[in-house]
């Protein structure tokens, strides 16, 4: 069944229409959120396991925890790629390993610059 003009123009309004609601709910619960917050102090309170809290709880944090954690991901999810691809292994062929092996050197390049750029050093 090939689409027709009016299939097109009702997806082509969905497509338009969809950024543009999301961002008016986004703006409607921002202000029923920020009505609701204003009518309790202790909304904007942190919150620490039912305890009085002690001290801002706007601390700055090394932006070496935020390197590691983006690499972490990112082998993260290299093994989310790898495990499927080692269960098929045999049913794909040598296409896919030359895929993979290539996926792989991508990533190993992308260590490699991080390495060289000192973002693994501990300081």
């Amino acid at each position: 069944m090939q689409p027709s003009l009016g299939h097109i123009a009702l997806f082509a309004i969905v497509a338009a229409a969809m950024p543009g609601g999301i961002v008016a709910l986004a703006l409607l619960l921002t202000k029923v959120l920020k009505t609701a917050r204003n009518q309790r102090k202790t909304a904007s309170d942190s919150y620490e396991s039912g305890m009085v809290p002690i001290g801002d709880a706007w601390i700055k944090y090394h932006i070496q925890y935020y390197m590691y954690a983006l690499i972490f991901v990112i082998f993260d999810v290299e093994a989310v790629f790898v495990y499927p691809w080692a269960v098929v292994f045999r049913q794909v062929g040598l296409y896919a390993l030359a895929e993979i092996v290539l996926f792989i050197a991508i990533l190993g390049a992308g260590l490699a610059y991080a390495w060289r750029r000192g973002a693994l050093r501990w300081q």
